[in-house]
């Protein structure tokens, strides 16, 4: 069993930032290890041996259609089929990840199931990775390497301080749309662009970005599409997040930690947690959600630019 030991809610600031800014296929490996459904057991034995590996995809050209994992092999072995090939015995059921989900959805899914690795599909549902607590781990280390570079050339250049514009308030959008997982994020990237301008605090940039990202994701899941809107302030930030349907029957339970009313094949791609609107609440100062069945929903967060400070806030 591998795990990734990171707490997506009070982990360390700058591993955070990294995690939410990063897709799954920033940190994915691409040199794959795959067999063909004709395979047998036992050439995919040997291939697991010389590769170190757990697991080998089985794909049909480009289209991933099993995987055969070591527990396969040791059926095989102990059953007496090892010659027999890999499609009359792999596992069919395979939960993968996309190449373009947040790689906050790989995290959750290694902690949760306990997989060593996933397969990641591109937009075109091609097999194009694997991704595994290593290659996170690694990932995450060369991206903080490459971030203590920049801030050492940035204090041997004296940078000037941040531009003050917190005197004026700035307003802007962005259009989500339904399983547009590409672009997911933009938004809430956006929202900390303007507020680090600002030289708002860096815990207060966090929650923000946290808040919008997580609503943007909702639509992005769960609606028909809608916008994610902001208005940024002297001193608070107001995020509206606005969906054309299709509503929700249950406030209280949406916003209950684990409830989720994603179908499978959406908990197979790695979301559909039930953190979304909880998440979103938690980091916010004020909070507030409207839905109609069939019209919509609306919510409302509001961002102080003042750090919280009392126990068991996120910062």
């Amino acid at each position: 069993m591998e795990s990734i030991p990171i707490d997506l809610n009070s982990g360390p600031k700058a591993v955070l930032e990294l995690i939410y800014r990063l897709k799954v296929g920033d940190v994915m490996s691409r040199d794959l290890a795959t067999a063909a459904p004709d395979a047998s057991l036992r050439d995919i034995r040997s291939l697991m041996r010389d590769r170190g590996i757990s697991g080998v995809p089985v794909v049909e050209g480009t289209r991933l259609i099993g995987l055969v994992t070591i527990e396969n092999i040791l059926e095989a072995l102990d059953g007496g089929w090892i010659d027999q090939s890999a499609q009359e015995h792999m596992t069919r059921s395979v939960i993968v990840l996309e190449a373009d989900m947040p790689l906050t959805f790989a995290i959750t899914y290694l902690n949760r199931y306990g997989y060593r690795r996933f397969p990641v599909l591109d937009k075109n549902g091609a097999l194009s990775g694997i991704v595994s607590a290593k290659d996170i781990i690694r990932a995450l280390l060369v991206e903080m390497n490459h971030e203590v570079e920049r801030l050492e050339e940035g204090l041997a250049k004296a940078e000037p301080a941040p531009e003050n514009t917190s005197a004026h308030s700035k307003s802007f959008s962005f259009p989500t749309r339904h399983w547009d997982f590409e672009t997911a994020g933009r938004a809430s990237a956006a929202l900390k662009s303007e507020l680090k301008k600002r030289g708002v605090d860096p815990a207060v940039q966090r929650r923000a970005s946290v808040t919008s990202y997580e609503l943007e994701l909702n639509q992005v899941i769960h609606s028909d599409g809608g916008v994610m809107e902001f208005e940024v302030g002297p001193d608070k930030t107001v995020i509206t997040a606005r969906d054309t349907g299709p509503g929700i029957a249950n406030l209280e339970s949406a916003l209950t930690e684990g409830f989720s009313t994603a179908n499978e094949w959406i908990r197979s791609l790695g979301f559909g947690a039930g953190l979304g609107l909880p998440n979103a609440r938690k980091s916010s100062n004020e909070f507030s959600i409207e839905s109609a069945i069939g019209k919509g929903t609306t919510v409302i967060a509001v961002i102080l630019h003042t750090p919280k400070t009392e126990p068991g806030s996120p910062v």
